[in-house]
């Protein structure tokens, strides 16, 4: 025993002592402070044994393989599963190219041609339900998916290669089947019969059995329902074990008329895209049937469901069970009573304005590139940041002719959006690409298309709309002040967003420094943070060869602060100086007279690049929304997930402040502190102080490690 510690019978003594007293009056002696020490070390040991008991048991038992079939076989491959299909193509291509005696076989080609008309399939689905500017009205839940949804549902078409190697398995131990004919009408009544006597019943016994009974509901069936908004791809978002069963339901009707003697290849293709235009019709959140053709044909509400019916599966999950077909529903006394009330209430809501916005930010598309990063286009990539993907190059003539009809014939439409606090934020987009914002024949254009987003959200009852990046440029509308003295009698409030923008900026700026470098310095943020910093008592050299505008900021400034602006016309004027505030996009060359260790903060678009290793950049101003965010799923162009451009992040403090005057025009540099203060007190946080943080806890992690 060591000599600082008492034996574990003196230990147990004094504990006794201590149960039995008041703990007001006890006093801890030094050997009972020992003892309890020695108790804490003991308890601390058998914790961190059990820990590593049971990362060993995680590491060769994973909580996802806990029940049987319930992971995926190629879930360790992620993206890499579609190497899986590869077998395929290189039977294609040996079949037809290497070995002409071989028999022509096309079950191959035929399999990967229907995997890739099965994604479209998706694809198109997801597209159209995505599209708010045609959907909003007719969407059952109004809600959006978020971040976390789309990354459990990331894998959705795995079931799609499961059945592509059921199929093929299929094909190799019957090959009689590869002289299948193309078309037999008898094929269809006997699949449309199979189906009805045998899937939808199936189905139904399946779907139900893994809801009523705990375990397969816990453990299997539960992952498809973890889903809070039902989206297309929610259809394929289910265990190993579910798709394998699903296969079987799939697969009854056309083994049956094969067996029967009616199979053909376009059996096989109409009755998989059928089912899964079914199953995207279910899981969209759209309702398009109306419910007109149920009053004249009351007898159709039984032979096929509708979205809400499906809905209402999701939201009360001891009703609507069926596959696609409501009369087992019936037959099983499982339909949801409020099925025809609910779906007749969203068809005729359809033809009305859906909720109205409490914020609007509106945005415009930047290229051609990132128009393919909407929401609509493919979620998945929507979801995460943008950048230039190599693989979207060849659509790039498709957006190059939607920028055409766009600038021809649309108006603002909505593209996305997500709740705070019971408000709903939406993002309208001004249909003009970034080049066209510098044709002189286009300015007038572009400002009626503001103008009129403005004047609709006012109608609409809009409190606050926010300008995003060039629709708020000076030489278009006077950063919207031409909207406002335009229409004095606005009741939503224009915000350009700047005075968050100029805070986020001057925040990131260290305390200690005394003097900066500012391009762009006559700018209208360039003013607005040259007058700031001057009253802190910090020297700008304020970087433009017009003395005129110069001047005209001086006087802005305080007269004991107008000593603390400078005027400099070269970038040597800042060989010595390593805090540059840039506004005006700068070339490598001009990068080189910074100093080494130099940060260079920045406001222009795009960003500059990185040239100089041995300086530090820092970050467009953005912000994080509050973490009480609901429905958020798509990133705004370069950002990370959560993250907003600070003009948009203003326009939302705008709203949450309720301040009614407009924010248009030249910043007011004394309200500056206020809207940052605000932003704070809302949970908004800016970016770099998110990544000095979690600098700190990685940090703190790799020590953690050391330490054990």
């Amino acid at each position: 025993m060591h000599p600082f510690f008492p034996s574990q019978k003196y230990c147990a003594k004094e504990r006794k002592k201590l149960a039995g007293a008041s703990f007001s009056t006890t006093t801890l002696s030094p050997s009972l402070q020992r003892c309890l020490i020695f108790d804490f070390l003991i308890l601390a040991g058998k914790r961190f044994q059990r820990e590593k008991v049971e990362e060993s048991k995680n590491l060769f038992f994973p909580a996802n393989m806990t029940a049987p079939l319930s992971a995926w076989p190629w879930e360790i491959l992620g993206s890499f599963k579609y190497m899986l299909y590869g077998p395929f193509l290189a039977r294609i291509l040996y079949t037809r190219y290497q070995d002409e005696s071989i028999k022509n076989t096309n079950w191959c080609l035929h399999i990967i041609i229907l995997c890739i008309l099965r994604g479209f399939m998706y694809q198109g689905w997801s597209s159209y339900a995505s599209m708010l500017f045609i959907t909003r009205n007719r969407q059952i839940i109004k809600k959006g998916a978020d971040f976390k949804q789309i990354d459990k549902e990331w894998h959705w078409d795995n079931f799609i290669l499961l059945q592509a190697i059921v199929t093929a398995l299929g094909f190799s131990m019957f090959p009689d089947l590869e002289t299948l004919g193309v078309w037999n009408k008898k094929g269809i009544i006997v699949v449309i019969i199979l189906h009805v006597a045998v899937s939808e019943p199936l189905y139904y016994y399946i779907h139900k059995c893994f809801h009523e009974n705990k375990y397969l509901f816990s453990h299997y069936h539960s992952l498809h329902h973890s889903s809070a908004v039902p989206q297309v791809y929610t259809a394929g978002h289910a265990t190993f074990l579910e798709h394998l069963l699903l296969t079987v339901v799939i697969g009854v009707p056309i083994i049956g008329s094969f067996v029967l003697g009616y199979g053909s290849i376009s059996l096989i293709y109409g009755y998989v895209l059928m089912f899964d235009t079914l199953r995207c019709l279910g899981h969209s959140n759209v309702e398009i049937i109306p419910h007109q053709i149920f009053d004249k044909i009351p007898l159709l509400r039984y032979i096929v469901y509708t979205p809400t019916y499906h809905s209402l599966h999701h939201a009360e999950m001891g009703t609507n069970y069926c596959l696609f077909m409501p009369l087992f529903d019936a037959f099983g006394n499982t339909l949801n009573s409020k099925s025809r009330d609910m779906h007749k209430k969203i068809s005729l809501d359809s033809g009305k304005n859906s909720r109205v916005p409490d914020f609007v930010f509106l945005a415009h598309v930047v290229d051609m590139s990132s128009a393919m990063h909407a929401p609509f286009v493919i979620r998945s990539m929507a979801s995460m940041p943008y950048y230039t993907r190599i693989y979207f190059q060849p659509l790039l003539p498709i957006s190059f002719l939607v920028m055409l009809i766009m600038w021809a014939k649309s108006k603002t439409f909505l593209n996305s959006f997500y709740n705070l606090r019971t408000r709903l934020h939406q993002t309208w987009v001004v249909p003009r690409f970034g080049f066209q914002y510098f044709l002189p024949f286009a300015a007038e254009g572009i400002n009626k298309q503001i103008e009129e987003a403005i004047l609709r959200a006012d109608r609409l009852g809009v409190k606050v709309i926010s300008l995003a990046a060039l629709n708020k440029n000076e030489a278009l509308n006077g950063g919207g002040t031409l909207f406002v003295n335009k229409h004095p009698n606005l009741k939503v409030r224009v915000v350009h967003g700047n005075t968050l923008t100029a805070a986020v900026i001057l925040n990131e700026i260290p305390e200690d420094v005394t003097e900066v470098f500012l391009t762009g310095a006559t700018s209208k943020l360039g003013r607005a943070i040259a007058l700031y910093l001057c009253r802190k008592n910090v020297r700008v050299l304020m970087l433009t060869l017009s003395t005129e505008r110069f001047r005209k900021v001086q006087k802005e400034a305080p007269t004991d602060c107008q000593k603390c602006l400078v005027q400099v016309t070269k970038y040597q004027a800042a060989q010595n100086c390593k805090t540059w505030i840039v506004g005006k996009w700068i070339t490598s060359r001009e990068q080189n007279f910074a100093p080494s260790g130099t940060q260079f903060h920045q406001f222009v678009v795009p960003p500059i690049y990185k040239f100089r290793r041995d300086c530090s950049y820092g970050d467009l101003a953005a912000m994080t929304l509050p973490e009480d965010v609901e429905g958020l799923g798509s990133c705004e162009y370069t950002m990370e997930r959560g993250v907003v451009h600070a003009c948009h992040a203003g326009g939302v403090v705008h709203s949450l402040e309720g301040w009614i005057h407009h924010e248009v025009g030249a910043i007011d540099v004394d309200r500056i502190d206020i809207v940052w203060k605000a932003a704070l007190k809302h949970g908004l946080k800016p970016v770099y102080s998110i990544r000095k943080s979690v600098v700190v806890e990685n940090s703190y992690c790799k020590k953690k490690n050391v330490l054990s």
